[in-house]
């Protein structure tokens, strides 16, 4: 667990690099969900998602630590690998990113544009995960998983953010895919010492985390094909149930044509751009509207690295088919 001092040393290492992002009030979210609403913008970042927070503390950790590795291996949908990237090759190491074929073509070309060797293999992220394993180990790269106690010390510093500027908040909605997010802002609650529920949000359709939670023991899906990528994960990590599933006051799932209607709400309310699980805890609040009315309620939009077709799709009304 996390400490106060090590939220707040973490959080002068990230702003040192790039700036707090910001949280509003935006009146018409409130409209539309009978909340007071206050969105967490990590579309805000410098690679437009949270994930760029836990690879600055990783990097810094691994190049302390491990000072002659030459090099990263990870696999992602592509947030974390964009953050990944940016943040290995500032530290002067390769970077080689797994993504499954398929993945989003815009997040692919931002990866490469931070300096990642990107390669298509597998038909979901946790086939291309196995596969980032192995290389990194035939290798000789340090491997980056999707969870780790660096990782998530950099991620918790939004919320450290968040709840320094908004202690008072009711319910807080979070997206889970391998679970960084939900676990760091668990973390940065408990350190803080104040007393917001912590929501978890899956997609119905990769419900890995919130099958798990309601089993007490991790539960793998067969398959998980959401448009909402971020939270497109098929095998849950244990340290992070370990953490959400005693954290967490419950877990929902939302479906795709609830994602792209909060999509939608995102862009006509406040004229930003959501990708699919950055929306979706916009989706849970509106899910539970009539349980959160008349409480201050925020929710995390952790990227707004949606593909231009899908979200052409979206505007135009429809639900973006995978």
């Amino acid at each position: 667990m996390l400490t106060r001092t090590d939220l707040e040393t973490a959080a002068d290492f990230v702003h040192a690099r790039m700036a707090p992002t910001p949280q509003h009030h935006w009146p018409l979210l409130s409209a539309a969900t009978g909340a007071e609403v206050w969105v967490k913008h990590e579309n805000h970042t410098p690679t437009g998602a949270f994930k760029v927070r836990g690879a600055l503390t990783f990097m810094d950790w691994l190049t302390r630590t491990h000072p002659d590795v030459p090099g990263i291996c990870t696999a992602t949908r592509g947030n974390h690998g964009q953050g990944q990237a940016w943040a290995a090759t500032g530290a002067g190491l390769t970077a080689k990113v797994y993504v499954p074929r398929g993945n989003s073509v815009e997040k692919n070309a931002a990866m490469r544009a931070f300096g990642a060797e990107l390669i298509e293999f597998g038909d979901d992220f946790d086939t291309a995960r196995e596969e980032a394993y192995r290389v990194a180990e035939d290798e000789g790269l340090f491997v980056v998983p999707p969870y780790h106690p660096e990782l998530v010390r950099g991620v918790a510093t939004y919320a450290f953010e968040l709840f320094s500027a908004q202690p008072d908040l009711d319910t807080v909605y979070v997206p889970i895919g391998c679970g960084s997010g939900i676990c760091g802002t668990i973390m940065a609650r408990d350190a803080l010492g104040v007393k917001t529920k912590i929501v978890g949000v899956v997609s119905d359709r990769a419900q890995t985390a919130k099958l798990s939670v309601e089993a007490g023991r991790l539960v793998e899906t067969n398959s998980a094909n959401t448009f909402a990528d971020g939270m497109a994960v098929r095998v849950p990590v244990q340290e992070a149930f370990d953490v959400y599933s005693k954290g967490a006051e419950r877990v929902i799932a939302v479906s795709d044509d609830e994602v792209a209607d909060a999509i939608r709400l995102y862009f006509t309310a406040t004229h930003n751009v959501a990708e699919g699980a950055g929306a979706a805890p916009l989706a849970g609040l509106m899910q539970e509207r009539a349980q959160m009315a008349g409480k201050r309620v925020g929710v995390i939009l952790c990227g707004g690295n949606i593909d231009t077709a899908w979200f052409r799709t979206v505007l135009d009304g429809a639900t973006p088919q995978v």
